[in-house]
Formats: C-alpha cells, sequence, structure tokens
C-alpha cells in the first residue's frame, strides 16, 4: 500500500445513507466486485483530500456485527483483521438509537470510529434536536452532522476522518453489564489477556464478550489456539452461573445492556419537542395508503404499469435515432469496405454479423437504461421496500416466505445477483424455493426481445404488453412456489421483519449512478458475449461455403430445420425462431442479435421483417417462451454453486423448459380458438 494513501471503511445500518456517502466520496472512482470466497458485494473507490489518497471501502450494511449473515461476518472480519485506518459509521440521525447498536459494536470492538450523523436536516421537520457536541464526548468519537443528499458535510467528515487516523484508536469503549457479569468479564479477560496464542490485534474485552455470547464467528477463530479446550471450559462454567442468576440467556442480557446504555445515552442528548402522537411524520401518513392492506398490491402494480409506460415513451423516440445511425453505419460499412478491395466474406461479417447482430440489441439500450432509472428512483426515494412489505403479506396467505420477494424483485434487474442474494434467507427449504422460481422473473436481458416484439404487434399498447409479461413471470413464480414448497419442500414458513425507511426525494447524482451500475452491465455484455455469439452465428449462417446466406441450406437452417417442429404448435413454427431460442441460453439479449444476423437487418428493418413472417398471437406467444425457457449460462451457473448440485440445477433448467413451452402452447392454441390467430 502507498505510504499516502489512507484506507477508510464505511460501516452502517441498511438505509441508513451510506452508498449515497460512499458515491459522494468516490464518484465514478469505483468499482463493484464479490469479496473473496463468497458473493456477498464489495464496492470501493477513491478519491483524492488535501493531497492524500484516500482508499474506500463500503462495507455490507448491517444493523450489528455478531456474524449471524455473511454480511455481518464480511464487514466483521474486514475491521478486526483488515485493520482500516479509520471506520465512517453512517448512522441514521432519525432513527439514533437503532444505529447506535452497531456503533456500540464498533466501538467494543477497538475501531477507530467517525460518526456520519446522517439525515440531520430531517431532525428539523420532525422537531427534534441532538446535542451534537454532547454525543461526541459522551461516545469519545468524532461525531459530524451530515446530508448526504446534497453532499453536505462530507468535508468536514473527510477532515475528521483524517485527524483520527493521526491520532490513532482509542481506548474501546466499556459498557457495564451489571456487577455479576463484570466480575466474571474481569477475571476471563485477564485469562485471555494472559494467554500468548490469542491475537493481539483484538480486544480481551470484547473477545471475552463474544466467547460468553457463544459467538460462533469467534470460536472458529480461536479453534486454532492453545488452551482453548480449558478457555471453552471455564466459559461455560460461566454462563452456566450466570444465566441462573440473572434469569435469561447471555446473549439477549448483554443485548438488553447495550441498548440500556444507548437508551440513556439518547435521553442524554436527544430533545424532541412533540409527543410521539404529534409526531405521526410525512412517511407514517403515506404508508396509511401505500401499505394499506387492500390498496397496498394494486398501487404497486399501478406503479410498475406508470414504471413501464415511462420506459417506452421516453425511450422510443431515442430508439429511432439509434435505429438511424446503424442503418447509416451499415449502408456506409458496406461500400466503403468494397472500396478498399476487403472480400466479400469480411465485408458480410462486418456489415451482416457484427453490425447486424449487435446493433440489432444494443438499439435498445434507451429503455434498459430509462427502466434501470425509474426502478433505481422507486429504491432511492423508499417505496421498495413498501413493495417487498406488501408482497409479504401477499405471499404468506399462499404459503411461502415474504422474504424471498426481495430477491424476486432483484430478479427484475438480474436474476444472478437475485439468485446470490437468496443468502439473506434463513433456511435451505426456503433458499431452494427462491433459487428455483428466481428465473421466471423477467431479466432485463429479455427487454429487447420484448421491444422488438411490440414494436412489431402492440406499438399502441407496448407498455401495457410488456408489463404483462413482467406480470405472468411474477404470477408463475408464486404459483410454482406453492408446488414446490406442497411436494418437494414441506415444512413451515418462516417470517421476517421488514425496515420500511422514511420517504425521501431522491437524488439525481445517486439515481444515475445506481442506472449505470446497472445499464453498464448490458453494455459489457454487447461488447463480449453478444458480440461473439453473432460472429459465431455468422460463421454458421455462411457454411457450408456456396450456399445462400442464413439460408436453410445452411448449418444454422439444419440446426432450426430439426427442433422447430417442437415449436410449431405455438404458433412460432420457422427454423429462425427456434435458433434464436437456442443462442439465447447462452443470453437473452442474443436471440434479438441472432434474428438481426439471420435477416441481416437491425432497428427498424429487423422490425419490419418481423411483422412479414410472424403473427401478432405467435409473437406473444414467443416473448412468453422467451420470458419463461431455460436460464442463460450465467444464471445456470449460479444456480450450481448456490445449490452445490448438479441434480438441483438439471431441474432447474428442465421444469423451466417444459413450462415455457407448455404456456407458449397453451395460449397460441386457445388463442386460435378464440381466433385471435
Amino acid at each position: 500500500m502507498e505510504e499516502a494513501q489512507l484506507v477508510v471503511a464505511l460501516a452502517g445500518n441498511p438505509n441508513s445513507g451510506k452508498t449515497t456517502v460512499f458515491n459522494n466520496l468516490t464518484g465514478s472512482r469505483q468499482h463493484v466486485g464479490n469479496w473473496p470466497g463468497v458473493t456477498v458485494e464489495k464496492k470501493e473507490g477513491q478519491f483524492v483530500f488535501e493531497g492524500k489518497v484516500i482508499r474506500v471501502i463500503d462495507l455490507p450494511g448491517t444493523y450489528s456485527l455478531g456474524a449471524y449473515s455473511e454480511d455481518e461476518a464480511v464487514a466483521r472480519d474486514y475491521i478486526l483483521f483488515e485493520r482500516p485506518d479509520v471506520v465512517i459509521n453512517v448512522v441514521d440521525a432519525t432513527n439514533l438509537e437503532r444505529n447506535l447498536y452497531l456503533t456500540t459494536h464498533l466501538l467494543e470492538m477497538g475501531a477507530n470510529v467517525v460518526v456520519a450523523l446522517n439525515m440531520f436536516d430531517e431532525l428539523k421537520t420532525r422537531e427534534v434536536d441532538i446535542d451534537v457536541p454532547r454525543l461526541s464526548k459522551l461516545l469519545g468519537m468524532p461525531v459530524v452532522p451530515t446530508v448526504a443528499t446534497r453532499n453536505k458535510g462530507m468535508k468536514e467528515l473527510v477532515a475528521q476522518a483524517l485527524q483520527a487516523a493521526k491520532d490513532g484508536v482509542k481506548e474501546p469503549l466499556k459498557i457495564n453489564y451489571g456487577k455479576e457479569m463484570e466480575t466474571e468479564l474481569a477475571a476471563m479477560e485477564q485469562e485471555i489477556s494472559s494467554n500468548p496464542g490469542l491475537p493481539d490485534n483484538l480486544s480481551p474485552r470484547w473477545l471475552t464478550v463474544k466467547l460468553l455470547e457463544g459467538d460462533e464467528g469467534v470460536l472458529k477463530w480461536l479453534n486454532k489456539y492453545p488452551g482453548l479446550e480449558r478457555l471453552l471450559a471455564r466459559r461455560d462454567e460461566i454462563v452456566n452461573q450466570l444465566e441462573g442468576i440473572i434469569g435469561e440467556d447471555i446473549e439477549s442480557f448483554v443485548a438488553d445492556r447495550r441498548y440500556g446504555f444507548i437508551g440513556g445515552l439518547a435521553r442524554e442528548v436527544v430533545t424532541r419537542r412533540k409527543t410521539a402522537e404529534e409526531r405521526l411524520s410525512t412517511s407514517d401518513k403515506i404508508d396509511r395508503v401505500i401499505t394499506n392492506r387492500y390498496l397496498g398490491i394494486p398501487l404497486f402494480l399501478l406503479a410498475m404499469w406508470v414504471v413501464f409506460q415511462f420506459t417506452f415513451t421516453v425511450g422510443d423516440p431515442l430508439i429511432g435515432w439509434i435505429e438511424d445511425f446503424f442503418e447509416f453505419l451499415g449502408g456506409a460499412t458496406g461500400p466503403w469496405l468494397e472500396g478498399l478491395g476487403v472480400s466479400s466474406l469480411i465485408s458480410s461479417l462486418v456489415v451482416d454479423g457484427i453490425i447486424a447482430g449487435v446493433g440489432s440489441v444494443l438499439v435498445f439500450f434507451p429503455n434498459i437504461f430509462l427502466l434501470f432509472f425509474a426502478i433505481s428512483l422507486l429504491e432511492d426515494s423508499g417505496y421498495m421496500a413498501r413493495a417487498a412489505y406488501i408482497m409479504d403479506r401477499f405471499m404468506h396467505t399462499l404459503g411461502l416466505h415474504g422474504k424471498s420477494f426481495i430477491p424476486l424483485l432483484i430478479g427484475f434487474g438480474c436474476n444472478v445477483p437475485a439468485i446470490m442474494a437468496t443468502r439473506t434467507l434463513e433456511n435451505k427449504r426456503d433458499r431452494m424455493i427462491t433459487i428455483l422460481i428466481n428465473p421466471l422473473m423477467s431479466c432485463t436481458a429479455r427487454l429487447p426481445v420484448y421491444i422488438l416484439f411490440t414494436a412489431a404487434f402492440f406499438s399502441a399498447h407496448q407498455g401495457l404488453v410488456v408489463f404483462s409479461l413482467y406480470l405472468l413471470g411474477l404470477v408463475l413464480a408464486v404459483l410454482m412456489g406453492m408446488l414446490f414448497k406442497r411436494f418437494l419442500f414441506k415444512g413451515e414458513t418462516s417470517h421476517f421483519v421488514m425496515e420500511l425507511p422514511p420517504y425521501r426525494v431522491p437524488t439525481l447524482k445517486g439515481t444515475l449512478i445506481h442506472m449505470w451500475e446497472r445499464g453498464s452491465i448490458f453494455i459489457r455484455k454487447a461488447g463480449t458475449i453478444i458480440f461473439a455469439t453473432v460472429v459465431l452465428i455468422w460463421v454458421l449462417s455462411s457454411l457450408p461455403w456456396g450456399v445462400e446466406y442464413a439460408s436453410q441450406e445452411s448449418i444454422l437452417g439444419h440446426i432450426g430445420s430439426f427442433v422447430v417442429p417442437i415449436f410449431s404448435p405455438a404458433g412460432f413454427g420457422n427454423w429462425e425462431a427456434a435458433v434464436a431460442l437456442i443462442f439465447g441460453i447462452l443470453a437473452k439479449e442474443v436471440v434479438v442479435g441472432t434474428l438481426g444476423v439471420i435477416y441481416s437487418v437491425e432497428g427498424a428493418g429487423l422490425t419490419s421483417v418481423i411483422a412479414q413472417y410472424w403473427t401478432p398471437l405467435a409473437a406473444y406467444a414467443f416473448m412468453v417462451m422467451t420470458l419463461i425457457y431455460i436460464p442463460c449460462i450465467a444464471v445456470i451457473g449460479v444456480i450450481k454453486r448456490e445449490t452445490n448440485s448438479w441434480g438441483w440445477t438439471g431441474f432447474a433448467v428442465g421444469y423451466s423448459l417444459v413450462l415455457g413451452w407448455l404456456m407458449a402452447v397453451l395460449i397460441y392454441q386457445v388463442g386460435m380458438l378464440f381466433g385471435l390467430g
């Protein structure tokens, strides 16, 4: 590490504004990956302040550092063993007591902490005052008021972090756990301190408290140190004795004492000018409508409909400009290459393969970015947390786990991180069901297919038709979850507590950053997977040499002709459709790219060709098939990794293929019976 570099870790509760602070500090100078060995997201960035390079690590949002979840374990291990110079603890000023629970964990561990007292402006509307200097004195560390959404307090926060790094780590916080426990703590702490084999970078008192709590993570760390058996025997003796005296388990007792310390602290520094009833916030008033038992789900569906209407109303004119560009590019490139003396084969590869194939996918990037923009607005405003809460109640009526809806919501963006997010579910049964139904959620990779076919047949109602596909995926996910619960994974459904953050006005900067983080994945896929696939499709469309390009006599045509009878009952009995679905397994965007290569057109030209060879009913059945059938290769890979079973991976692939075919056939055949063909 460079000598001039300072390492700062950001820690905080979910919805405390930690991500906004991270974005304010690092801007575009950040990258996202995974922590080594786990699927938890790792965000890292850097910036320069007063000539000092500061590297910022955004730790997963947690309520404590008990290591009960993978997020907590990652955050705690990083602070303990990587020892960042400073930990900036982002605290929601409007929920001080709840947020300070994490603060007490950090201080007891001996971390070098600076508190960012965020959302400080909201205290005024709630008629609450916090004595910041007194809070800083009582905690023994700097406390800086911030308003991250307006970029206020950031310079002061960084300045305090630099000063804290110079001053070094102070003595760990000591919470008084009562006479009986303090006596035993002191004795056992002495025993731990005198053991030369134990980690010297850990606070002996904190280590003692965690041992008494029975923290499994700490026990794993200490497993290789000498004298552990004697230490654990002593620990069991103390726990039995204390629990007999206090009448409850040690873990609950310790948590109560921490909250007691926090409660006393809050009474010293917080002044409220209204009673609890008078303090009914704007968020509470809105929630009376938004989370209403009868209005919640209809309002959620309305919000999703508005999102899709916005996506197409604003995006379609932009698509027209990009279509014109690729049509110009394809028309100009061919003659230009011919003028350079380039062979007709290479010219066909560039024009018919790369420009037509990749271009047919890239024309839809305005819709995809607009969709992510709209979803980011809903998330940053606090509404998506309400959506999970609303659907929790609904899913429990069906016997499903309400917490499963959170990964399902993530699946609207991409099924890969959505399946990874199932690790937040507590038991294997809930994780397995959620993993198996998650690919039914319509990710943005399917959106180019929907846009292409709705533009060809349903241009007047694009938003409504695409909304129906997303809704169909959600309904099928719930129904399949019920079936799996009944026949494959029997057991009780567990409940969860969903935090509802206050409603806030999203910042344009934060929303654009979130939009780019997600949308840029689409562009990277266009430059890698989709590019490689369209080149392969062009080669298969050109071989054997001498056949007409992209004809039924080509290798590609033979592949499509072999499987086309399977899809004929669903209305798309042409070899081009069959081939598009086969290559769509690599990435769902490739469905459009394949059709672009086969028909040697992109943009508006591809839409016109589609309209000639398909019917509206067959087009809708094809979109349903694209929604449901085999997940893409990346999703199949993550299913294998998360289930650690080829059997369950094969089951996920098999059932989705059968379900997709049955739904497509059902829609087409029923439509034909009603004369919609």
